[in-house]
Formats: structure tokens, sequence, C-alpha cells
């Protein structure tokens, strides 16, 4: 027998979830779905539908299919990659069969969580018969809706005499048509991106179905044209403007979507600090001419942070804390979020027990993590269990100083901008000197973290700032 994906929605229970967690998730979305043809000329087959892959995900993107039609599945094989709300997760095949039909091709977008995207059967001269297949997901939803539908009448007919039953049989009949249309996902977006209502669309699909194809039948008749004479009007008056519309990815979808609840729903406050980084520096040189020496990695001012930030929650474990209804959870591990920007939007890598790892670890770990962002292939242990996060604008862009939003379920995160040279009092009178100084500004969410909290962690981690040789006892 065959092993399809679950169709259901399963949430981690904890922000804390490793990788083992992660695992039992992904295996209990791996379960049969086994559908069975109507028709009599077809043979058992198994619906495959968009799987779950991440506590959040409601859709996804097939990447890339790494297996075709009529190819053989064995349990264990990538069937294909598929784009989730946080990044590219391989699809594995549990049982072995043949892959009979690509139901969703490779590039398909917003395909919702349970809709089939392939067929497999177990007996290779079944494959054929699958050739023009429709999913049964696409027509089941419809047989036990129809139903009630003629029930109305007969209960018009036994109440009142049939003086007008007509009439009245009519208005029933049409009000439930209107309430249920029925219609893809594909085609429900369509329709509402061009502003079309689909009770004006006819359905060519099974069962009076709107597929998208319908949509964009109707989008290039004649009633696209009436829809486009206000737009016309508005041109005469108002000049073009030249634009390009870019389609949104799943992963600023998602950020977009965390970023507006944390605002919405987090009482941030800022504490900003400046911090002299001249003795840093100074270790950093010395750090890096053994590293040298060695043929190890050079060390980075952010290493240099991310060691002092999770030295400080060590020491204040209130910041390293989240909210929820109940209670306060204060975590005992320190993993480091680090926020990555790429060409595919921002990524929060994590480095986990941070306060325990040395410069060089933690070092070689954020620049393995960073390529993974960049090349979109982070697993979902890569980024998930963070405890606090850590957000660098001043190195790699001049930025002085800046304030970021807090990283859900978070408490905190720690923004750093440039270091620049300042003229300070020397010890004697008429005396000055130069020293750099680095701007750091601490996101705090009040419900957890109180002002004197925060303050008291941000003078911790000016302490391993300013005294850096502390960050290695």
């Amino acid at each position: 027998m065959l092993s399809g994906i679950s169709t259901t929605s399963t949430k981690l229970s904890s922000p804390m979830a490793g990788p083992k967690l992660f695992k039992e998730f992904i295996s209990s979305q791996m379960r049969s779905v086994r559908g069975f043809s109507s028709s009599s000329d077809l043979p058992p087959h198994q619906e495959i539908g968009m799987p779950s892959l991440s506590p959040t995900m409601t859709e996804g993107n097939i990447a890339r299919w790494l297996k075709k039609e009529g190819d053989k599945v064995a349990p264990g094989e990538v069937l294909c990659e598929v784009e989730t709300d946080k990044a590219t997760v391989e699809m594995e095949c549990m049982e072995e069969g043949f892959l009979a039909k690509i139901v969703k091709e490779e590039g398909a977008k917003e395909i919702q969580v349970g809709e089939v995207i392939a067929i497999t059967v177990e007996d290779e001269d079944d494959i054929q018969k699958f050739k023009d297949y429709t999913p049964s997901s696409d027509t089941g939803p419809a047989a036990p809706e129809a139903k009630p539908a003629p029930s109305l009448p007969k209960e018009e007919k036994v109440e009142k005499p049939a003086s007008a039953p007509e009439a009245k049989i009519s208005k029933p009949s049409s009000a439930p048509s209107e309430d249920r249309i029925f219609a893809s996902p594909l085609a429900r977006k369509l329709a509402e991106d061009n502003n079309v209502p689909l009770s004006s669309i006819k359905g060519t699909g099974p069962e009076g179905r709107i597929v998208k194809a319908d949509v964009e039948d109707f989008l290039a008749s004649g009633s696209k044209e009436t829809t486009a004479k206000p737009s016309k009007q508005v041109d005469s008056k108002v000049p073009a403007l030249d634009y390009v519309d870019i389609p949104h990815t799943q992963i600023r979808k998602v950020t977009a979507s965390r970023l507006a609840f944390s605002k919405q729903t987090i009482p941030h406050y800022y504490l900003t600090v400046d911090t002299c980084v001249d003795k840093m520096m100074g270790l950093r040189s010395q750090l890096n001419s053994f590293q040298e020496a060695s043929g190890g990695k050079r060390i980075s001012v952010n290493d240099l942070v991310i060691k002092a930030a999770a030295l400080a929650l060590r020491k204040v474990p209130q910041c390293n804390s989240s909210w929820t209804d109940e209670y306060i959870r204060q975590f005992k591990n320190v993993n480091i979020n680090v926020a990555v920007q790429t060409e595919n939007g921002l990524y929060v890598p994590v480095v986990k027990d941070a306060d325990k790892k040395g410069l060089s670890t933690i070092g070689e770990e954020v620049r393995f993590l960073a390529q993974k962002a960049k090349e979109n292939s982070l697993k979902p242990e890569d980024y998930e269990g963070g405890t606090f996060t850590v957000s660098n604008l001043g190195g790699p862009f001049g930025i002085k100083q800046f304030c970021a939003v807090i990283n859900p379920p978070q408490a905190a995160i720690l923004a750093i901008g440039s270091a620049e040279k300042r003229v300070v009092p020397g010890t004697g009178p008429d005396q000055y000197n130069v020293a750099s100084y680095m701007s750091v500004t601490l996101s705090c969410d009040h419900r957890v973290i109180d002002g004197a909290i925060g303050a008291e962690w941000l003078k911790a981690f000016k302490g391993y700032i300013e005294t850096p040789e502390s960050m290695l006892l």
C-alpha cells in the first residue's frame, strides 16, 4: 500500500522545538490518504496532498520535481522540493510505487495544504489510466452539498397549499446556489485579485466547479473590456505610472505577517547605549593573528557581539524569556538568532547554546548558516528554537543606530550600529583622546522585560564588550 501526505495541520507546542521534535512533527504529516476512483475503469490510487511541513504553513509552492511521471518511487526517495513559508523542504516518499500523474507542475504557487499535487499507483500498468485524471478532491465537496437543494421545495409543499409553490421554490433555490459557489483555490484567488464576483462566472469543471481557466476566459471576454473603461478615464486625467509588480515570495509573506503581528500585539520599548570597542578590536586583532597562524578563519565583530549577548543573557535570564497568556517562559538554553539578508528575503538562522561555544565555533556556524540562507537551503532545525535575536546593520551597511522589531515569540532583539571615532575627555585638563564607540539598541517586550531589567542586561552586555577578556573566562 502506498502512503501519502496527511492534510492534518499540527503545531509544535514550544518555540524551543528541536530537530528531534521537528522530525516527529514531519512524520505525523505523512499519513495515508488513500483515494478510490468512482469510475470502474480506474484502479485504486493514492492522492498525495500538499503537506504541512512547518507549524505556520498554510500553503506552499512546488520548487522542483525530482521524479517524473512514470518513475518508480521507493521509501526515503525525494519526490519534490516544496517551498514553505520559511524554507525549501524535501518531500520524501513513504512506500514503494509509481508516480502516475503530477497534478501540480514545477513552479506551481499558493497550493493550499491538503490540495492534491500528485497521484501514485502500485502497478506500473495502471500509469496510463491516469493520463487525464482529475483528483477526487475537486469533486468531493460538491456531491454532499448538492443534496439539500431538492429538500426545500418538498417542505414548502407539505406546509402550504399549492397556490403558488413555483414562486416560493425559486427563491430558496437561488439563494443556496449563490452561497454555494464551488471553485478551486487558484480560481478564487485569481477572481479576487481581479475584483471579479464568482457568481458572474460559469464553471466548466466537475459538478459546475469554477476552475482557473474559467476565470481566465471571463477576463479575456467582453466583460474585461467593461471593467477597463474606468481605468481609461483615470488615465486621461493622470499620467500613467511605469511600474512592475513583483510577486510575493513565501519568506516575504511570512516576514510581513510576523512583523505586523509583532508591532500590533507586542508593547515595544527601546534602550540605547554607546559602548567603547577599542579593547574589543584589540583583542580581535590578537585572536585573528593566532587564527591565521593556525590556518583558521578570522573572527568577526559580529561573532564577539553574539558571544557577549549570550553571556549577558546568562547573567540576566529574564531577557531570555517568552510571553504566553498563562505564564512567562524563561529558557535555560541561550539560542541566538542572527538576521541574514538575502535576495529572497530576511532569514534568521540560529546559533544554539551560544553561551557555551567559543568564538571560532560561533564564527564557523554563522558563516555556514548564512551561506545556506543565501542558497535558500535552510532546514527548519536551522532557524527554529531561538530565544533572542541579533541584527547588525552597522558593519555591513554603516548604519549608526536603529530600532529593530521583536521576533515573536521572543521578548527582545538587539540592534547593532556602526563604530565611529569620537573625541573624549582625557585624564587631565585640556587633554583629549580619540576612542571608537558603537551604538546598540535593545528592543524589549514590556510584558516580559521591565525597563530596569532591560537596562541591567545592557549594562552586562556593555561590560563584556568593553572588557572583552572576561568573555574568555
